[in-house]
């Protein structure tokens, strides 16, 4: 009998398919892959893979990282405005674009295998410049000499959207304003001018613990005249949000996460249960300021001190109670609020201006409102968001000039 055949040496296991997070995964979806593609966006992704793929050092990849990233921010910012070329057929006021293109951008860098060693710690560095710069999160930038000239300074954040699962086509006006303001001068109701900085914000609980939030507004409320949190709200009305709370109710992230409990903060023993906003609530519901009526929204949701059942308490919270609702609810534009207030206040800017502004919820036009058969736009969609955006400028233009 001859030698037994030789066996043939085993192949390299291949490396893992890439985990995805329940927002990457959302990009399969044929809204998203619309979005993209009737944006322009569709292209970046791709782009990006292949630059990753030529970075032979981890500094090279995050040059890569950061370049994609700001460049991201700066096309969805100069879609906005109105600079450039309109590639595709949405309207320059969307934010979803970036929403969509962001998530492409972090599934490609979620599954690069570079030919050299990367530990997780810098995979992580990697993902949170790449979050950080496509949020315009540190490109705040403003004119040197803070109240020269009459100049003032306001800071203003937006949200990505949210409950996806619920409609995949949603879109979220606080994130279109971001967009449409970052960088732009206003006239104040004072006649001052004003420079207007802006920022995005994730909707994961993760994200706000892990300190997202402050690590982005501390370098800049000492040398701000006005900031304001934005979200969407409720439906067909604006809400100035008197008071914050420290609770997260549990509502679901867009990574399917829940969270109930106090928020976390630094420095959880000196934590207040309530923060306040700063902003002129009167002189803003009394201005004429758009088409959907302001509210001072004063309610909220405690746990009377000595009780253990939550009541709404419609004028603000009583001493010694436990927070469980803001005016804005338990979720992250609540947190948000009640996170950039008191960093306000532990910083000693107490008399600075800042809080929180709900706006109404962006709806469809009403042929279009069923996410099973809907379209991904309508004229009244477009409608909506630009009053929206028009309305949070003028009410920005009356807070800082009051």
């Amino acid at each position: 009998m001859g030698a037994p055949p030789a066996t043939a040496a085993p192949s390299p296991a291949p490396d893992p398919a890439p985990a995805v997070t329940a927002e990457e995964a959302r990009l399969d979806r044929a809204v998203p892959r619309e979005v993209l593609r009737r944006s322009g966006f569709d292209s970046l992704a791709p782009e990006f893979a292949a630059a990753l793929a030529r970075a032979r050092t981890v500094r090279q990849a995050e040059d890569t990282v950061v370049r994609y990233g700001s460049g991201l921010w700066r096309r969805a910012v100069d879609r906005a405005q109105g600079r450039g070329p309109l590639h595709g057929d949405l309207s320059r006021d969307d934010d979803r674009p970036l929403y969509w293109a962001r998530l492409a951008l972090t599934r490609e860098l979620r599954g690069w295998r570079p030919g050299f060693a990367v530990t997780d710690e810098g995979r992580a560095r990697l993902m949170d410049r790449l979050e950080r710069a496509s949020r315009g999160q540190d490109s705040i930038r403003y004119p040197a000499g803070k109240g020269g000239k009459g100049v003032k300074r306001i800071l203003l954040t937006g949200f990505d959207p949210f409950t996806l699962d619920r409609d995949v086509r949603i879109s979220n006006p606080s994130g279109a304003t971001a967009l449409a303001l970052d960088g732009t001068w206003l006239r104040t109701a004072d006649g001052s001018l004003a420079r207007v900085e802006t920022a995005v914000f994730p909707v994961r609980w993760a994200d706000f613990a892990d300190g997202t939030v402050e690590r982005t507004l501390r370098p800049h409320l000492a040398e701000v005249d006005l900031f304001t949190t934005v979200s969407q709200g409720r439906p067909g009305r604006f809400d100035i949000e008197r008071t914050n709370g420290a609770w997260r109710g549990g509502f679901p992230d867009n990574e399917n996460v829940s969270e109930t409990g106090t928020v976390p903060v630094a420095g959880p023993a000196a934590q207040p249960q309530w923060t306040s906003t700063t902003l002129p609530y009167a002189a803003i519901t009394a201005a004429a300021t758009g088409r959907f009526p302001v509210y001072d929204n004063t309610s909220v949701t405690e746990v009377p001190a000595g009780a253990d059942t939550p009541v709404v308490r419609p004028d603000g919270p009583t001493p010694g109670s436990l927070a469980r609702a803001g005016g804005g609810g338990n979720y992250l534009s609540n947190e948000i609020a009640y996170r950039a207030t008191l960093l306000r206040d532990r910083l000693g800017l107490t008399g600075l201006p800042g809080g929180h502004v709900h706006t109404p919820v962006l709806q469809f036009g009403a042929a279009n409102a069923d996410p099973a058969t809907g379209t991904v736009t309508d004229p009244e969609f477009v409608r909506n968001r630009l009053d929206v955006i028009a309305q949070v400028r003028a009410i920005v233009a009356v807070a800082a000039g009051s």
